[in-house]
């Protein structure tokens, strides 16, 4: 679970809040106030994310794109820096594999001659090293794995 907090920021243009990646698990629950500044990216464009009183969103995370074989996507999202008076406020709740060096991949069923395997097998321990390593952002780290 991770908390965030982004306070009024009186230049919100001229500082970055939280730059863009995708989550490293199967899918992450997210809680936040009314305050805007959630942003996802769909084609090139960033496309904000309007907060609504009560809603909670669910992004599908890395394991989940990498397991599916590409039947879901990741989604790639970032935070603006908050240019109002009111602080925003978001709960974050990641749910991931917990078997740290089993083998994943995509999943069996979802593989066939018409629909090849797209990913490689890697351990969950070199996966989250590579995610945290922040030596990579946006999507690039399902890339990093792909056949």
């Amino acid at each position: 679970m991770a908390a965030h907090y982004y306070p009024y920021c009186p230049q919100a243009e001229l500082t970055a809040g939280l730059t863009s990646h995708t989550d490293p698990g199967l899918l992450t629950v997210l809680v936040q106030n009314e305050v805007p500044g959630l942003q996802v990216k769909v084609g090139e464009d960033w496309v904000d994310v309007v907060p609504v009183e009560g809603a909670i969103v669910f992004n599908i995370g890395d394991n989940l794109q990498i397991m599916s074989n590409d039947q879901y996507i990741s989604v790639e999202h970032r935070v603006l820096a908050n240019p109002l008076r009111d602080a925003r406020v978001s709960v974050a709740v990641f749910l991931k594999p917990s078997i740290s060096d089993q083998l994943c991949g995509p999943f069996h069923e979802l593989v066939s001659a018409e629909k090849p395997a797209v990913y490689r097998q890697f351990t969950l321990s070199d996966y989250m090293g590579r995610f945290f390593s922040k030596e990579l952002d946006g999507k690039t780290l399902t890339n990093y794995y792909r056949i």
